[in-house]
């Protein structure tokens, strides 16, 4: 495994617990999906879902704001020296695999009322 690699893995590890520790989002539930740093470690893209969909905005606009706060509480906890600069990003695959189950299960029913097995 690249140093890189390791590095998304460890900032994708102390983002989720900084996260949980400073930000409040009552009523919504928020999950990175991954960490993606450029080779020279200067920029991390970080893609986060949120449930539900309709807080995306509110969850970027408050992560964005508080990147300052959650960068801090990463060097202390971890002592590295530098943390790339945060790229925050609306991950909406889990949205288009919700979209898809629900097109399936329409095809199974109409499949159902009609007389045929797919």
């Amino acid at each position: 495994m690249s140093k890189v690699e390791q590095f998304n893995e460890l900032l994708h590890r102390e983002l989720a617990v900084a996260i949980n520790r400073e930000l409040e989002l009552p009523e919504v539930f928020l999950t990175i999906s991954y960490v993606s740093c450029t080779p020279d470690l200067q920029q991390a893209k970080v893609a986060v879902s949120v449930w539900p969909d309709k807080m995306a905005g509110t969850a970027l606009k408050k992560l964005k704001a508080s990147s300052g706060r959650i960068v801090s509480g990463i060097i202390k906890k971890t002592r590295l020296r530098k943390v790339p600069r945060l790229l925050w990003e609306f991950d909406s695959t889990e949205k288009k695999a919700a979209d898809l189950e629900e097109v399936f299960l329409k095809i199974d029913s109409e499949g159902d009322n009609n007389g045929h097995v797919f």
